[in-house]
């Protein structure tokens, strides 16, 4: 199951990433170098996620396993 949602979130970033490409906005970030900032921003946001999730699994199988 998680690795169905990973996959999932890899192939939405994915097609975010090939959108942005034609933005005049993202030109001009990184023309001025802070497109990394907004890089790195996102990758603190999705790695958080992933942690979060990963954690939530383990908690509701030790909870069924528990029921069981």
């Amino acid at each position: 199951m998680i690795h169905k949602l990973l996959a999932l979130c890899f192939l939405l970033l994915l097609s975010f990433s090939t959108q942005a490409q034609d933005v005049e906005m993202a030109d001009r970030l990184r023309a001025d170098g802070k497109i990394w900032v907004v890089v790195a921003v996102i990758l603190v946001t999705f790695a958080g996620v992933v942690l979060y999730l990963i954690r939530l699994d383990s908690k509701i199988s030790k909870l069924e396993k528990e029921i069981k």
